[in-house]
């Protein structure tokens, strides 16, 4: 079945809009629709388990998260999880990349290796990485007993900060190959002269870092940025299924308690503006990431 073609005489922008149309029109029933449908409930008490209680209540829903100390401890949960699992993917994911764009026996074969994380879905992901610190038969127990450095099994997910720091680079671990193909293609673009104008001037394996590869680098890393801190804000079934938010609140980041609040305790004008303010929150971040993409410069893509 053939598209049906436009009018003539229709200039090149009407041409594009009426061949584009039914296309948009798809995006906005299967985009649009809920994302509004969603913020629509937001502004309602509507709870499944009390609906003779469902009212417009403008948004009541936002206000009362200000001042619930569960919300605001989630916030700051998520804020320092997204600034550890930033951190340590811009570090890895540099590191990485610089060592793959070198020329070397089997590099081709680690390229493909380093892939593999990001095949595999976050639930498994979550599930892998339980599996390796599980407190009875965990894999890394077995290893440290053998080498002798521990005496006994530990129970690593039981502490606030080991369940903290182990969801955070099973995270990392997780996303960390995407930001070594941007990385890898954005040294890819460096032009192998300027490294040996600077080899000419005698500049040493630090000054052609940031001399050369970091200016390079820059529109690469800012873009790892906001794509990986929208990631690691909404981050959910890695952390749920390795710890479930817990012990006690030290992994309950917002998207952990937005999904408990709509699941749980079915309330869904609740959960609806947790959905929301993790959305405002990501978009301030990525137009601030952007404006300075801006500044420093264009991007080429």
């Amino acid at each position: 079945m053939t598209a049906p073609r436009p009018p003539r005489g229709l200039s090149d922008t009407a041409r594009a809009y009426v061949l584009n149309a039914p296309a948009m029109i798809v995006i906005g029933l299967l985009v649009a629709y809920p994302i509004a449908y969603s913020f629509w409930l937001s502004l309602h008490r509507y709870n499944l388990k009390l609906p003779a209680l469902e009212r417009f209540v403008w948004f009541q829903n936002y206000v009362s998260l200000v001042t619930d100390p569960v919300f605001l401890n989630s916030l700051w949960v998520t804020v320092m999880f997204v600034v550890v699992v930033l951190g340590l993917t811009v570090l890895l994911g540099t590191t990485l990349a610089l060592v793959l764009n070198e020329t070397f026996l089997g590099r081709g074969v680690l390229r493909s290796l380093v892939l593999l994380p990001w095949a595999m879905p976050g639930v498994v992901n979550g599930l892998m990485w339980r599996t390796i610190f599980d407190a009875k038969t965990g894999a890394l127990n077995g290893l440290l007993l053998q080498l002798g450095l521990i005496d006994s099994y530990q129970a690593w997910l039981t502490s606030p900060t080991g369940a903290f720091l182990i969801t955070a680079f099973a995270q990392v671990w997780n996303t960390l190959p995407f930001t070594v193909i941007i990385l890898l293609a954005g040294l890819s673009t460096i032009p192998s002269e300027q490294y040996d104008v600077a080899k000419v001037d005698r500049a040493g394996v630090v000054q052609r870092f940031t001399q050369v590869t970091l200016p390079w680098l820059l529109h690469p890393l800012l873009i790892v940025l906001i794509l990986e801190t929208m990631n690691a804000f909404r981050a959910f079934d890695t952390i749920y299924v390795l710890t479930g938010g817990g012990p006690g609140d030290a992994t309950n980041v917002i998207a952990v308690l937005n999904v408990r609040t709509v699941l749980t305790y079915t309330d869904f004008g609740l959960g609806s503006a947790y959905s929301w303010v993790i959305t405002i929150v990501t978009l301030v971040i990525s137009i601030g990431y952007i404006s300075t993409l801006y500044q420093r410069g264009r991007i080429d893509v």
